[in-house]
């Protein structure tokens, strides 16, 4: 059985050496490096700092990330950078530039002056291509205890702060950059200049990644890979199983079989719902009853890793079975995405796992089916361009995120089919509120938690003692963070009374206003 890489994700599309590899020592920023540099349409992967991959041929240049180290620490993790120096245009970010100039015999000191947040750049030498362009007195983003207080004689400055006077730096003979802010952040206002610079014009990137070309591309290599094979891929009725899923359809056609799994975890009517939107898509859908199975893996699980683990191997369960009563079925696929891999990815220095993805890993070794993975490679708003150079509906497009292990993983505790139901109405009343008032686009990602608690209440003469549950939006682009939404006071009083009303068993409802970071956007 083959296993989808962890860390050898490439776009078969990608012209040879014509990426951006980015090595990440843990930063919360690294995903924003990424997205930015996609912004420019230039293709690049993130590999952790000691992964770096033996064939560098495909890249044009390397960035280094920020980290939550300190170089000065026993255990900072160092990049092996010995093909890399002198080899390749090089950019190191915050924590990178610091490595960078301690290796070379600089000296790195805890600030006198911390720089957390806004700074301004006071000296920019125009002559530098990296910072060619940027204005005097240009907001960037800091976020450093550390700072370079001494760079080696081979070492020139090119940007300081009034409080920081390497702010930037390049290394004499060599395409090797240091900054100490953070261009991916949009606090940096001519951050995309400076990352423009160094991707094109320093590295000579050609800014061809387009989604219509990814499409083109994935569906030949799709062809190539497959052939004749029959593939099994497991419908959510979200974006990302939809888009690949269109993607193969145009790719095998009808040896691609669809399973939507009603796993008694989904939303209100969402089952009916969703086979009947696919049903002018061209897509061979099947729609399997599971709850029961679903249920019954879930008894007496409360902890948020163990269900999610029962969720993902039911999943598989059902899928062998189901993919047993095709004959000569050789593929899983699934609508994997960028940020599930990331999150899944544990590896010793960089960020530790946040949470186990039920469609991340591989399969046992009893279910003897090979797994493709069209959409590895995206973030969820380049998924979202992909369906839309491929026709899909913007209805099915601006359809807001939904976890793979859906209410399992917001209902806090333990679940039972009545929680489940309980929490489908609320979550009903919820996101059909959002639409109502026009407010649904406004907003990446909606839901409702069921909590562990109860609490007092007064309804009519009686006192209560009832559930609460708490109403959670974000606005995001990819996941990776996410901030609160701040809706109406007014909307926010009509939910509230409604599903007070409504819903039998539910007498508080709270909202939450916590980001990601330091929150994640799912309780569980």
């Amino acid at each position: 059985m083959k296993k989808a890489s962890k860390y050898r994700l490439f776009f078969y599309f990608c012209t040879m050496e014509n990426a951006i590899l980015i090595l990440d020592f843990g930063s919360q920023y690294t995903q924003l490096i990424a997205r930015r540099v996609r912004e420019l349409n230039v293709y690049c992967e993130i590999h952790p700092y000691n992964k770096v991959p033996k064939d560098l041929s495909q890249f044009k240049g390397v960035i280094l990330s920020g980290s939550p180290f300190s170089v000065r620490d026993k255990d900072a993790p160092v990049p092996m950078l010995e093909k890399i120096r002198g080899v390749k245009p090089l950019l190191g970010v915050c924590y990178g530039a610091q490595s960078l100039a301690q290796t070379e015999g600089g000296n790195v000191q805890p600030s006198e002056t911390r720089e957390y947040g806004r700074a301004n750049l006071g000296y920019i030498n125009q002559e530098s291509e990296l910072v060619a362009g940027m204005n005097n007195g240009s907001q960037v983003w800091m976020s450093h205890g550390d700072t370079i207080t001494k760079i080696p004689d081979s070492f020139e400055i090119i940007s300081s702060t009034s409080d920081v006077d390497v702010a930037g730096f390049k290394i004499k003979g060599e395409t090797t950059y240091g900054i100490q802010f953070h261009p991916e952040v949009y606090h940096s206002k001519e951050g995309m200049m400076l990352l423009k610079n160094y991707v094109v014009n320093i590295c000579g990137c050609d800014q061809s990644w387009t989604p219509d070309s990814f499409v083109d591309t994935t569906v030949a290599d799709l062809k190539k890979k497959l052939g004749n094979d029959k593939v099994v891929l497991g419908l959510s009725g979200g974006v990302d199983s939809s888009v690949a899923a269109v993607l193969l359809n145009k790719a095998i056609g009808k040896n691609l079989y669809c399973i939507f799994v009603d796993n008694g975890l989904l939303r209100k009517n969402e089952f009916e719902e969703v086979l009947e939107s696919y049903n002018n898509m061209g897509l061979n859908v099947k729609g399997v009853n599971a709850k029961d199975l679903f249920y019954k893996a879930l008894e007496d699980i409360s902890e948020p890793e163990a269900k999610r683990k029962a969720i993902g191997k039911t999943f598989i369960d059902v899928f062998d079975i189901e993919s047993n009563l095709i004959t000569d079925v050789k593929w899983l696929a699934q609508g994997t995405i960028y940020p599930d891999i990331i999150e899944s990815i544990s590896v010793k220095g960089p960020s530790a796992t946040i949470k186990s993805h039920h469609n991340v890993g591989g399969l046992p070794d009893y279910m003897k089916l090979n797994i493709v993975e069209p959409l590895n490679t995206l973030f969820k708003d380049e998924v979202r361009r992909v369906g839309k150079a491929m026709g899909l509906k913007s209805s099915l497009l601006g359809r807001h995120p939904f976890p793979g292990p859906g209410l399992g993983i917001r209902i806090l505790g333990d679940i039972t089919a009545e929680k489940v139901e309980l929490l489908q109405n609320v979550d009903y009343i919820f996101i059909k509120g959002l639409k109502d008032s026009g407010l649904y686009d406004d907003v990446w990602q909606a839901g409702a938690m069921l909590l562990p608690v109860q609490s007092v209440g007064v309804m009519g003469d009686e006192r209560t003692y009832e559930k609460v549950v708490a109403l959670r939006a974000v606005e995001s682009t990819d996941g990776m963070t996410a901030d609160w939404v701040h809706l109406p006071y007014e909307f926010l009083a009509k939910v509230s009374n409604d599903i007070i009303n409504k819903v039998k068993g539910v007498n508080r409802v709270v909202y939450d206003i916590s980001s990601k970071p330091p929150a994640t956007i799912e309780w569980e």
